[in-house]
C-alpha cells in the first residue's frame, strides 16, 4: 500500500516591497475580495472519490481540519490525495486574528475523547504521517497542551512509527505547557510567526513576536530535538527589509524550516490584500532564506504551513536518524 501523508496548508502570507515605501506604506492598492485573482493563484483541482472518502471519515469521527475551517485554497488537492491537517481542541478560537477564517467564539468544555477518535480516524485512512494543529484556547490553563500530548500517545499506541508534526498556538507563552508538548516527542515542532513585527498589532492582536520566537527557540534546545518549523504570510504590507530581518531572527532561534505563502483574504471582514506577489518574487524569498541558512524553505503563492508537510521535512528527519 502506498504511504499516505496527512498534511495540509494553513493560513496565508505578506508582501515584498522596497524599504523606501516607509513604515505603514502599502505595496499596492487594497484589492476587494471580488477582484480577479492573478493567473498563478487559479486552482483547477476537482472533487474525486478520495476527497469524498476523507470528508466522510472526518464527519463520522466528528473531527475538524484546518483545511475546511480555515478555508484553505488547497483543500481539493490535499483531500483528493488522501491528506489533510487535523485541527483539535474544537472549532472555536478564543482570538480574532484578522487574517484567519477559523471561527472566533467562546469554547465550551474540553473534549477529552478527541485524541482517541483522531487516532482511529488516522488508522481508518491508513496514514503513517500526520499533521495536527489546533485553535487557540486561551480559556485553558495549559492552552490544550495535554490534549496535544495525549493525541500523540494515542497515535503511537496504534502505530509506534507514525511521524507526527504539531503546529501549535502560542499557549500565551506558557513554557511549561510548551514542554509538555515537546516531551511527547513530535517529529516536527511548528509554530507560525505569520508576519513581521511591525504588523503584529494589526494582524495578530493578542500575539507577540518575541513570545513566538521564544517558543521556536525552546523547540530547538529541547532534547530529544525535533525538526523546528515556522511559517509566514506575504501580502499584508511588509517590506523586503522586514522579511530579511525576520528571517535572521528566526535563524537565531535555530528554526530549520520556513514556509512562505500569499495571504488571501477570506472575506470582506478580514484584512485586505495589499499586494499579490508573483511567483518569481517567491523564488527570490526562497533564495534569501537559503542564503541565511535555513535547512529548507518552501516559498510559493499557494504554500501553506502544512502543505505537503513531510516533503519539506523529509531530508531533515532522515538526517536525524
Amino acid at each position: 500500500m502506498k504511504n499516505k501523508i496527512f498534511s495540509q496548508p494553513i493560513e496565508s502570507s505578506p508582501t515584498l516591497r522596497a524599504s523606501s515605501a516607509g513604515p505603514g506604506g502599502c505595496a499596492g492598492a487594497s484589492l476587494p475580495r471580488s477582484a480577479r485573482l492573478p493567473k498563478w493563484l487559479k486552482i483547477s483541482a476537482g472533487f474525486n472519490k478520495e476527497y469524498l472518502r476523507v470528508k466522510r471519515v472526518m464527519s463520522e469521527n466528528n473531527l475538524h481540519t484546518v483545511c475546511g475551517e480555515a478555508a484553505c485554497p488547497n483543500i481539493r488537492e490535499c483531500w483528493g490525495e488522501g491528506t489533510a491537517t487535523f485541527m483539535i481542541l474544537g472549532k472555536f478560537c478564543t482570538r480574532g486574528c484578522r487574517f484567519c477564517d477559523v471561527l472566533t467564539g467562546r469554547p465550551v468544555g474540553l473534549d477529552k475523547d478527541e485524541p482517541r477518535r483522531l487516532a482511529e480516524g488516522v488508522a481508518e485512512l491508513g496514514l503513517n504521517q500526520v499533521v495536527i494543529t489546533s485553535v487557540t484556547r486561551d480559556d485553558l490553563p495549559d492552552g490544550g497542551a495535554e490534549i496535544f500530548a495525549e493525541t500523540l500517545r494515542e497515535l503511537r499506541l496504534r502505530d509506534p512509527l507514525v511521524k507526527v508534526e504539531f503546529l501549535i498556538p502560542d499557549l500565551q507563552g506558557n513554557m511549561d505547557a510548551v514542554r509538555v508538548i515537546l516531551d511527547s516527542q513530535p517529529d516536527v515542532f511548528a509554530h507560525n510567526v505569520e508576519t513581521v513585527e511591525r504588523l503584529y498589532r494589526r494582524v495578530r492582536p493578542g500575539a507577540e513576536l518575541e513570545r513566538s520566537l521564544a517558543i521556536l527557540k525552546e523547540g530547538h534546545k529541547f532534547n530529544p530535538r525535533p525538526v523546528v518549523k515556522t511559517g509566514i504570510m506575504v501580502g499584508l504590507g511588509e517590506t523586503l527589509d522586514e522579511i530579511t530581518e525576520l528571517f535572521h531572527q528566526l535563524r537565531d532561534t535555530g528554526t530549520d524550516i520556513v514556509t512562505v505563502g500569499q495571504y488571501l483574504r477570506p472575506s470582506d471582514d478580514h484584512l485586505p490584500v495589499e499586494r499579490y506577489y508573483p511567483p518569481e518574487e517567491f523564488e527570490e524569498i526562497a533564495a534569501l532564506g537559503k542564503q541565511i541558512g535555513f535547512g529548507h524553505i518552501e516559498s510559493g503563492p499557494l504554500v501553506r504551513s502544512s502543505y505537503r508537510a513531510f516533503n519539506q521535512s523529509k531530508q531533515l528527519l532522515a538526517n536525524a536518524i
